[in-house]
């Protein structure tokens, strides 16, 4: 079973910067497609990105260019670096691991972008 910890959420002026981190256990990390997810209020859950075990990655539209998504897999760790963020940024951020037809979740970080 893999578990996902995710930290680095909270509250943050717009124009600010924030880091997100997500640990997993187990032994399947550095095989899997890493990637964060948010749900903004009263929106569906969207993409943010992910990132595959060979570096390759996506991000989702709303993002490009402001965030940056890394991983370790030494640390079996994936990152997401969050810069000039907008009001709209406000969501709970998940941290996602898919591995063989399996997503794996993390239990979600709320960051909060208010002036």
């Amino acid at each position: 079973q893999v578990q996902l910890v995710e930290s680095g959420g909270g509250l943050v002026q717009p124009g600010g910067s924030l880091r997100l981190s997500c640990a997993a256990s187990g032994s399947i990390f550095s095989n899997s497609v890493a990637g964060w997810y948010r749900q903004r209020p009263g929106k569906q859950r969207e993409l943010v990105g992910i990132i595959t075990r060979l570096g390759v990655i996506k991000y989702g539209s709303s993002v490009q260019g402001r965030f940056n998504i890394s991983r370790d897999n030494a640390k079996s760790t994936v990152y997401l670096q969050m810069n000039n963020l907008e009001l709209e940024d406000t969501a709970v951020y998940y941290c996602n691991v898919y591995f063989v037809g399996v997503d794996y979740w993390g239990e979600g970080t709320l960051v909060t972008v208010s002036s």
